[in-house]
């Protein structure tokens, strides 16, 4: 298979997530896969084997939620401008219908369901955040508003509390979470003071049970609590290894299995609440995405390394369901890299091309975000560069998550400009190290990527020979006056207020204020309808560039949901690599 034929095949390759299922019907799933080309929406009836699929939505779907009963199937149905409205459907088929008809659209930021018909959902519009009650058959209440982020983290199976994280302290980035029962009336809270966020995962699953698995970040990293917001009382998970946790219920409410990020891996620990044993569970060396205790206690989880392409496995050895059509070819292990810098060691993942000269032509893909990370998980992206002769490196930036707080938390008075620095340091050190040609070093990236893409070309010119910015913000001020209400809420967490109250930080961490000192070409790729990367601070940075004569290319797309269609993935990435090619020395070569 040709070069060209193999990074598109992976692409084109069905995959899907992990199967999540009703807690009083396991045998009830669903699931989202790009099997018809875009993400949607697919019901799975484990008992009979079949699955149908739920959602057919033009630019796909990317949130649904099954109810704990199995009955029915909720969807985000969105109009491209990340605003829109929930639906469901029966899990059997039927007719789709508005889950709350008289409320407005808004930007999703969660749903909530109960065993008795009760919903809580989340939206944000108009400058404000809104948490709705939904009963059937009745009006929609409201139960909780502000002008501040929030969001629905949890329902009680029995509908009685529900769980809501909140920014009302002013940190949006580092939230309180709050129980309230269903006339509004608060019954516990917890604020842990400035840096240190409590998020609500999930109520525990059994009928009647108060308690609620929560992550705090008491000791510099996210761990597991377990909270009864009634009577106040407290559990702390702790753990001797290294790394961010996660945490999810096993069905009997017993015990939790903990998912571990470390250094770019994953891994898989159960934890029995009766007695305290801490058991590791055997997984393979790579990444797992998500994971859940089926009903009998073996665990489901989507895993996948740089190398190996998805799959659904179980904790008992077997796959347990395999995407419709043939498998994405695999690509190349990644090697880590440790680079010491200005605030502390920076982990790095480096993929070499496998045929071709050192130093190789060079294209580091920054993550988005910026509280994410990149890790030892399969990317057609990645590869396709692979495919076409580049080294790719990827830069756990300061701000990066799977590091502990401090690390994630760095990114503050010299927004932007931190994250830099490590994507410097780590650029010399695989130019010393014989890695990267200097003189052809390509920066990309796409939304916080995008933007540091942005920003790189013009307050370090001399590194790069061209960049590629996909959905960036250019400019921070007139992007806040665009966005959406949670995007307003992270950029005032990050740069301490808004733009009235702090020009100077918004000022010093945009790209337009370092456009003139742009000197290599850029290719920058945006949404015609996108909330998150508003159209006019684009238009604003691209009019600078056309003044300075600079060589540039834009190319428009419809809105940010174009990532849910495969085939405007394509279309972008061969755009990319072809751009990355007219702009690097002649010696490059594809491979294949």
């Amino acid at each position: 298979m040709k070069a060209e034929e193999r990074w598109q095949a992976r692409f084109r390759a069905s995959r899907m997530t992990l199967p999540s299922w009703a807690r009083q019907a396991p045998n009830r799933s669903i699931y989202r896969s790009n099997a018809t080309g875009k993400w949607e929406v697919y019901a799975w009836d484990r008992l009979t084997g079949t699955t149908r699929q739920v959602t057919d939505r033009p630019m796909g779907t990317a949130y649904a939620a099954i109810d704990p009963t199995g009955q029915w199937i909720y969807w985000f149905a969105d109009t491209g401008a990340d605003f829109g409205e929930w639906r469901r459907q029966p899990f059997t088929g039927g007719l789709d219908e508005p889950v709350a008809p008289d409320l407005p659209p808004g930007q999703p930021g969660g749903i909530a369901l109960s065993t008795t018909g009760v919903a809580a959902i989340s939206l944000a519009a108009e400058r404000a955040f809104r948490v709705h009650l939904v009963r059937e058959g009745e009006p929609t209440e409201l139960l909780y508003e502000h002008m501040e982020a929030a969001w629905v983290a949890a329902m009680s199976l029995d509908g009685s509390l529900i769980a809501i994280n909140h920014g009302e302290y002013g940190d949006f980035r580092h939230p309180a979470l709050r129980v309230v029962r269903q006339n509004g009336r608060t019954v516990g809270e917890l604020h842990d003071g400035v840096g240190k966020g409590v998020t609500g995962l999930a109520f525990a699953p059994v009928v009647g049970d108060r308690r609620l698995l929560a992550l705090h970040e008491r000791r510099q990293r996210h761990e597991p609590l377990v909270w009864d917001p009634v009577t106040g009382e407290q559990r702390e998970i702790w753990l001797r290894d290294s790394g961010d946790l996660n945490a999810e219920w096993y069905d009997d409410g017993r015990g939790l299995l903990i998912l571990r990020d470390d250094r770019g891996r994953s891994y898989l620990h159960r934890y029995d609440l009766a007695g305290g044993g801490l058991t590791l569970i055997d997984t393979p060396h790579g990444v797992i995405e998500e994971a859940a205790p089926r009903p009998g206690g073996q665990i489901e989880y989507s895993w996948s390394s740089a190398s190996r392409p998805p799959v659904i496995r179980s904790s008992t050895g077997q796959v347990v369901v395999n995407p419709s059509g043939p498998p994405a070819p695999p690509s190349v292990p990644v090697e880590d890299v440790d680079v010491e810098g200005e605030g502390g060691r920076i982990h790095a993942l480096v993929s070499r091309p496998e045929t071709g000269a050192v130093p190789y032509p060079t294209v580091f893909l920054l993550h988005g975000g910026p509280t994410s990370n990149d890790r030892d998980v399969f990317s057609p992206e990645v590869a396709a560069w692979v495919d076409a002769g580049f080294a790719v490196v990827r830069v756990n930036y300061r701000g990066s998550t799977g590091y502990g707080s401090a690390w994630r938390d760095a990114l503050h008075g010299d927004v932007g400009h931190i994250e830099l620095a490590d994507v410097a340091a780590v650029r010399q050190w695989v130019v010393d190290h014989g890695i990267a040609d200097p003189a052809r070093t390509v920066l990309a990236g796409s939304a916080w990527g995008g933007y540091l893409t942005l920003l790189g070309l013009g307050t370090q010119p001399d590194l790069w020979a061209c960049g590629i910015a996909a959905v960036p913000i250019a400019c921070h001020q007139t992007s806040y006056e665009d966005e959406a209400e949670s995007l307003r809420a992270f950029h005032r967490a990050l740069l301490g207020g808004s733009p009235d109250e702090q020009p100077e930080r918004y000022a010093a961490s945009s790209p337009i204020t370092y456009v003139d000192q742009v000197k290599s070409p850029l290719l920058i790729l945006a949404g015609d309808n996108d909330a998150r990367c508003p159209l006019r601070q684009i238009e604003k940075y691209v009019a600078k560039l056309a003044e300075n004569g600079l060589e540039h290319e834009v190319y428009m797309y419809d809105s940010v949901r174009g990532a849910l269609v495969v085939a405007e993935r394509l279309a972008q990435t061969a755009l990319q690599l072809e751009f990355a090619r007219k702009h690097v020395s002649p010696a490059w070569r594809p491979v294949g």
